[in-house]
């Protein structure tokens, strides 16, 4: 078997930037984090459209609002924490409310930040951008999505928030063939018995949890839902209707994130049990990600114990 390739989502985001260099209308912004956030490709392609504002992340926000103002495409870039966390006043008012046209480069979002340790474990992230009203969230699962993910929102109007992580993940897709569409999921896995629906660095562990269900007969459905706003609402009313039992996964809070989502949509139009794996109502702590993920539940055989009493739940 031929040996999986890994490689970090905010490396795609990286590739992406670097794929938009000859749009002339693009500007990539940071707060001093150019070589962790990748942002520093496009920086050496293109250093008179690359900005550096300093650790002043507000401040970044606001010159974006002004540029988008002004005609532009524009990538503010830092961390998740910062990004959404410390600048969320900014990104509410200054680019959410105006519905302008920034792209927020998230990068180092969740528990898998590590050894940085909770004050940059930033596992609210999508809770918070969810509730801005018109703004997109895209939380790709490996780094081709991630690539495409930001192609699409330079062509998509109006605010976009692309969060990335720092741990080298699993390459799931095939970038010659892969097709990214923003506010649709992608089924990988087909199962009648229950669904699961993951995103981000969580979507490879849905895919072991369902080959470890396998061995009790149970025949699970994995999702990628990349984009958690807009969601894919007719794929989670499919997957009510066909499976009778859902499983969320996220490397998220499990308040307000993917699993919020989906529930909402379920208990809307037809309630099914739903289960959420993801960081529960704690802080992260420091430590290598390999160790803290299971450590936090996000795991394969966390999501495959969910899956399995949210099959015995059915009806």
């Amino acid at each position: 078997m031929a040996d999986v390739i890994k490689k970090a989502t905010r490396d795609g985001y990286g590739d992406g930037l670097l794929a938009l260099v000859e749009d002339k209308n693009v500007v990539v912004m940071d707060a001093d984090l150019a070589a962790a956030t990748k942002t520093g490709v496009f920086k050496k392609a293109c250093p008179e459209r690359f900005f550096d504002c300093g650790i002043a992340e507000g401040n970044m926000m606001s010159i974006a609002a002004g540029l988008a103002s002004a005609g532009k495409t524009v990538f503010a870039s830092s961390f998740a924490m910062f990004a959404a966390g410390r600048a969320f006043e900014q990104v509410r008012n200054s680019i959410g409310y105006p519905h302008l046209n920034v792209k927020i480069g998230a990068t180092h979002g969740g528990i898998s930040v590590g050894e940085d340790g909770a004050t940059h474990q930033c596992n609210e992230d999508i809770a918070l951008m969810r509730t801005i009203p018109g703004m997109t969230v895209i939380n790709p699962a490996d780094a081709v999505e991630a690539k495409l993910a930001v192609i699409a929102a330079a062509k998509t109007d109006g605010p976009v928030y692309l969060r990335f992580g720092r741990l080298a993940v699993p390459v799931i897709f095939d970038e010659a063939t892969y097709k990214f569409e923003i506010g649709k999921s992608v089924r990988l896995t087909e199962g009648g018995d229950v669904t699961i629906i993951a995103t981000g660095l969580m979507v490879n562990e849905a895919l072991i949890a369902a080959e470890q269900l396998k061995a009790d007969g149970i025949a699970a459905r994995v999702i990628n839902m990349a984009t958690i706003k807009p969601l894919d609402r007719e794929a989670v009313i499919a997957a009510a209707q066909e499976t009778g039992a859902i499983v969320t996964a996220e490397e998220h809070s499990v308040i307000g994130g993917l699993g919020s989502a989906v529930a909402d949509v379920v208990c809307e139009t037809l309630p099914v049990p739903v289960l959420r794996v993801g960081v529960e109502d704690a802080f992260g702590k420091s430590g290598p990600a390999v160790d803290l993920l299971p450590l936090y539940g996000l795991c394969a055989a966390n999501i495959a114990a969910k899956a399995r009493e949210a099959v015995s739940r059915k009806a």
